[in-house]
């Protein structure tokens, strides 16, 4: 003959109602922990790839220029790009640096009807010479200076 269980082992079998909610609060909890972090990562790559587009745009520009095989007027100009299937800005500021026929140009890029700036990238333009004449003066000025190369 079997024995009815007793009140202890009928208390062992199960989770009661509490213990239930309790868990499910803690994995609430887990959860949206969980995407809130996949969310800022998401943002975040959204960002730096925003940014990449705009260093890309702003190198391409400053290429665009030194490929045009002039020397550049001291002036700002700016226009629109798409790129990556997205509108950009971006705004070109040359000056001069000091250096006879060498010019800073500084390049600024946004998205398009947005005024914060994603990327900024300078560099120089100077008027194309010789092949191989500036390597002649640097090596020429360095043996000047009493440094051996």
């Amino acid at each position: 003959m079997t024995r009815p269980p007793s009140k202890t082992a009928r208390r062992i079998r199960g989770f009661t109602l509490v213990e239930v909610m309790v868990a499910l609060a803690i994995a609430a909890l887990g959860l949206a922990a969980v995407a809130a972090s996949v969310s800022q990562m998401v943002d975040a790559a959204m960002s730096m790839q925003q940014r990449s587009y705009a260093n890309w745009i702003a190198q391409n520009k400053i290429a665009e220029l030194r490929l045009a095989n002039v020397v550049p007027e001291v002036s700002s100009t700016s226009g629109q790009v798409q790129y990556a299937g997205l509108d950009w800005d971006w705004r070109a500021d040359i000056s001069e640096t000091g250096v006879e026929n060498l010019f800073r140009v500084d390049v600024t890029v946004t998205q398009a009807g947005q005024d914060e700036v994603l990327r900024s990238v300078s560099g120089f333009i100077g008027e194309p010479g010789i092949p191989g004449q500036s390597n002649i003066a640097w090596t020429s000025n360095a043996r000047a200076g009493g440094n051996d190369i």
